[in-house]
């Protein structure tokens, strides 16, 4: 696609990050052009600068960013760089908009939905409040949120990730952009979910004819949702073409690379142990809706309905299903993190009656990786103080043997060991959860909840840690419960899965008998939606 004038026009933009004791640099002199109604991927694992290329265009990089003065960036003719705050706010989130990669994270918590949304609205728009709030619900049902005139003042943390995503992309659509920015926006949902916001993108493109500059690192995905692609290594462009070219003819090795990276189906486990490390029998959690008057709870959700398993030492279990099936309430009940009823045992002991030395002990033998690294990792401590702080609270090692600890966690899970005292607001989305990774590692656990430990991860990276949890697996014997919604990784590292819906287990097995024999029309809709997402466009 060209044109004398190009919508969105990026010329050797290079931008660098003052440090304490240094200077990273993060883009690299790279160039490329977005037209109307076009659709562009910018490719590449985490780290190799796609997210701060998206941020220079929407004036969104920290104070310690540098941009070389020969970085343009040209919008309908205009300078974004040198404009003033003042007239970026004109643009950003109004001419240009933004879908960012964690929606929980984006949204204010202390405000419904529905009021974020038509504050997006009024300030770029000369109308009423109430004005604004028809057109927020107008939103709602074009991006097709359930209920939408009840869930107006709802607050983020009453919805689904799936949900979330489509409020954020209400949120962009709200002043009808020239340009869509979506940054990883699918990266966290399950395969169902994922193909309906692909395809709902494309229907509001289609109808807007507005241009989508699409940042991520799923391949599978970019072919056959973009136009053009770019692909992105260490912060330079490494190669540029159609779709067709770049999937059909890749030149470069790190887009090959990129191309042949995808999770291979696991094999059954070499050794069968006739013990367990953790069993869960009748496992049920609910959650209060309503009480009375008097305080009595009269309503209930019922999240997980008496759910039982086992998980041998050196076996993965993996756990699939949609967003709110209830995977990870599971987890978490059984890492005692929520009230359940049910009964949980670990290595054959009742945790319930267990003495407070004996869960103290246990903590140290159970360690969790939870989907959202931004969260679950502490914006005030250092990378290194991170990672040794279980060694703080269970060894009596010295800081410099910690230290070292840390370094060889950070080498395990791809991460350079100098990065050791910087925080995690420095690492992108996948380097984070090696991160947390890295931290569950180190106390050489029993036994490992892993919650979406690869939804941020590019399907490189993801290649990496998954034999790295293999390689830990082997060497140690420890047991996994692996909970994910890619379908792929579930196959490639489970010797049984478990598939939910609602609460409940509606198909169990091997991982060869699921995926190559489901039983459950609801097994087989999750194995057709991973085709469904080559089907939208």
């Amino acid at each position: 696609m060209t044109s004398a004038s190009p919508l969105l026009q990026v010329s050797n933009l290079s931008v660098s990050f003052r440090m304490e004791d240094e200077t990273v640099e993060a883009v690299k002199n790279i160039s490329f052009q977005l037209e109307k109604g076009q659709t562009l991927a910018l490719v590449g694992e985490s780290g190799s600068g796609k997210s701060v290329s998206s941020s220079s265009i929407m004036g969104l990089l920290p104070p310690n960013a540098v941009i070389s003065p020969d970085s343009s960036v040209r919008f309908q003719q205009q300078e974004i760089l040198s404009m003033s705050e003042k007239a970026l706010r004109s643009v950003r989130g109004d001419r240009i908009a933004m879908i960012f990669q964690e929606p929980m994270t984006s949204l204010n918590p202390y405000m419904p939905v529905g009021e974020q949304v038509a504050e997006a609205i009024v300030c770029h728009r000369k109308v009423s409040r109430k004005e604004a709030v028809a057109q927020t619900l107008a939103l709602f049902h074009k991006v097709q949120l359930p209920e939408p005139e009840k869930r107006l003042n709802h607050y983020p943390h009453e919805f689904s990730g799936g949900q979330l995503q489509r409020i954020m992309i209400a949120m962009a659509l709200s002043n009808k952009p020239d340009i869509l920015v979506a940054d990883e926006p699918t990266t966290a949902l399950d395969v169902t979910v994922q193909a309906e916001v692909l395809r709902l993108l494309k229907d509001i493109q289609a109808e807007m004819g507005m241009a989508i500059l699409f940042i991520t690192h799923d391949l599978g995905v970019v072919k056959h949702f973009a136009d053009d692609v770019v692909v992105m290594c260490k912060g330079e462009v490494v190669e540029t073409g159609s779709v067709h070219q770049i999937f059909e003819q890749p030149r470069h090795s790190y887009t090959k690379m990129l191309l042949d990276a995808e999770p291979k189906a696991h094999g059954p486990s070499e050794e069968a142990h006739s013990s367990y490390v953790l069993e869960a029998e009748d496992v049920r959690v609910k959650y209060v809706l309503k009480t009375n008057w008097l305080g009595v709870d009269t309503e209930y959700l019922e999240a997980v309905k008496g759910i039982s398993l086992a998980v041998r030492p050196g076996q993965t279990v993996g756990i699939v299903g949609e967003s709110g099936s209830g995977k990870s309430t599971l987890g978490r009940a059984l890492m005692q993190l929520l009230p359940s009823t049910g009964n949980i045992l670990f290595e054959g002991q009742s945790i319930r009656s267990m003495t407070d030395r004996q869960r103290y002990e246990l903590k140290r033998n159970m360690q969790m990786v939870f989907q959202d690294p931004y969260g679950s990792l502490s914006p005030r401590m250092t990378v290194g103080e991170i990672i040794t702080e279980p060694l703080t609270v269970f060894s009596e090692l010295s800081k410099q043997e910690r230290m070292q600890r840390a370094r060889k966690a950070l080498e395990e899970v791809r991460l350079e060991p100098s990065c050791i005292n910087r925080y995690p607001h420095e690492f992108s989305g996948g380097q984070r959860q090696r991160i947390a990774i890295a931290r569950a590692l180190i106390m050489e656990p029993q036994f490992i909840l892993l919650d979406e430990p690869t939804s941020a991860l590019d399907r490189s990276v993801q290649l990496t840690v998954l034999e790295l949890l293999k390689d830990i697996q082997k060497r140690h014997n420890i047991g996994y419960l692996f909970i994910s919604h890619d379908l792929s990784v579930i196959r490639a590292i489970s010797d049984e899965v478990i598939v939910m819906q609602r609460g409940e287990v509606v198909e169990r097995g091997t991982a060869q008998q699921v995926f190559e024999a489901p039983q459950q029309a609801y097994t087989q809709r999750l194995i057709d939606a991973c085709m469904l997402v080559d089907d939208v466009a």
